[in-house]
């Protein structure tokens, strides 16, 4: 980890100064670098149900987690498998800040995170219950487990964090967003906010739901199926998992002498309008709307962390965006989720750490599967491998269904 945030107005950006992970590429922080700058992807057969018979069977899956290992016994059965991660996820940051939320004022502290589908295995397995036999054999938990909510509130409640909480339910978006709000609330008194999130839909509700929009690819071959900005781009695939972020305000950081992974500088979103509109997609007015708030020019940005979604409409937006924003190829372009899936509520706040990770060390990761990027998006991707660069400042982007668009600038 770098050294506390330096002093002066740009030193007042609230600091990352914890960071869990629980992702396909790995469990805690230096597993998930390690395996992302290799090129290991995570991604391989579904193994949480039977998906022979679904169109998409392959996705991302956190390896080795064993729930009744690092989750209170009586929270397993109260809340759904998105949920046992973010409080895996929660632990790993609070321990990688060097915190002890006991030692700090409980209304001072907050928990904001993201989530898409909210505990959708807990749900389905409580709904054939109902089906197969009668309402009594739905459990009580039935009522919470599923709710979008219910990690914020089970994060809040473990760690006596009674502060401003909230959820923010943007799909790939809402990551950001949570940060977002996050770096609010230590402008307005929250000296340390839990943020982030998690998903987990690898079930067979949660499947059907994410193939009813459309995006995922049905190539039956992992590493084939999900090359966003290829000529061969066909959707992506989906995954579990994501990312818990320790968010201090430079004051709290200081004052307990902890290190920090870098700054949150600037935030901006938005949403697309319709489509019969005619008016142009969102993503270049809020990624210039998010440099700008961070006090900063285009030619500031050293990377980009890209939504990537792997449609080949979305990824031409995205890539004419990014060379309105900076110039053609003007800027390296990653989109490590390609060794992940995309994980919905979980995703952006797993770039959010793989960014400042990529600042903290110098190194851009690796877009993996992607030979040559279509010629005419004029993106200079990173694909053979890392590349390492002096890193200052990382925009990260992401967007969601339905419209929602995010766009998120961290600073070494």
């Amino acid at each position: 980890m770098t050294g506390t945030a330096p002093a002066g107005p740009a030193g007042r950006a609230p600091v990352v100064t914890g960071i869990g992970v629980t992702a396909p590429t790995g469990i805690g922080v230096e597993a998930h670098w390690a395996a992302t700058l290799a090129g290991e992807s995570g991604i391989g057969p579904i193994e949480r149900f039977d998906a022979s018979g679904y169109p998409v069977r392959h996705a991302g899956q956190v390896p080795g987690f064993h729930a009744p290992d690092v989750v209170p016994s009586r929270l397993i059965s109260q809340t759904d498998h998105w949920t046992h991660l973010a409080l895996h996820a929660g632990e790993l940051a609070l321990r990688d800040a060097d915190v002890d939320p006991a030692g700090l004022p409980e209304y001072e502290m907050a928990v904001v995170t993201s989530s898409s589908s909210g505990g959708t295995e807990f749900g389905q397995k409580e709904m054939t219950a109902l089906y197969q036999n009668d309402p009594s054999h739905v459990g009580a938990y039935q009522s919470i487990a599923w709710f979008y909510a219910a990690t914020t509130g089970q994060l809040s409640i473990r760690h006596k964090m009674r502060g401003p909480c909230g959820v923010l339910v943007c799909e790939q978006a809402g990551g950001l967003d949570a940060v977002g709000q996050a770096r609010r609330l230590t402008r307005k008194g929250s000296r340390l906010v839990l943020t982030g999130g998690t998903d987990a839909s690898l079930c067979p509700y949660g499947l059907t739901a994410q193939l009813s929009h459309g995006g995922l690819s049905t190539v039956d071959d992992s590493e084939r199926a999900y090359l966003p900005f290829s000529a061969e781009a066909s959707g992506h695939l989906p995954g579990e998992g994501g990312a818990i972020l320790v968010l201090e305000s430079a004051e709290s950081a200081e004052e307990r002498g902890a290190g920090n992974y870098g700054r949150v500088l600037g935030y901006a979103s938005g949403f697309d309008p319709a489509p019969d509109t005619g008016r142009p997609r969102a993503l270049r007015r809020i990624a210039a709307q998010a440099v700008v708030d961070a006090g900063l020019t285009p030619a500031d940005i050293d990377v980009v962390f890209a939504d990537a979604s792997g449609q080949p409409a979305d990824d031409r937006d995205e890539a004419e965006a990014l060379a309105a924003l900076f110039g053609p190829r003007g800027v390296p372009v990653t989109a490590p989720k390609t060794m992940t899936g995309r994980l919905l509520g979980g995703g952006a706040p797993l770039d959010v750490a793989t960014a400042l990770l990529a600042l903290r060390d110098g190194v851009v990761p690796p877009t993996i599967g992607v030979e040559t990027p279509v010629a005419d998006y004029a993106l200079d991707l990173v694909t053979a491998g890392p590349r390492e660069l002096p890193l200052r400042h990382a925009l990260v982007l992401a967007r969601g269904v339905g419209g929602f668009t995010s766009a998120l600038v961290l600073g070494r």
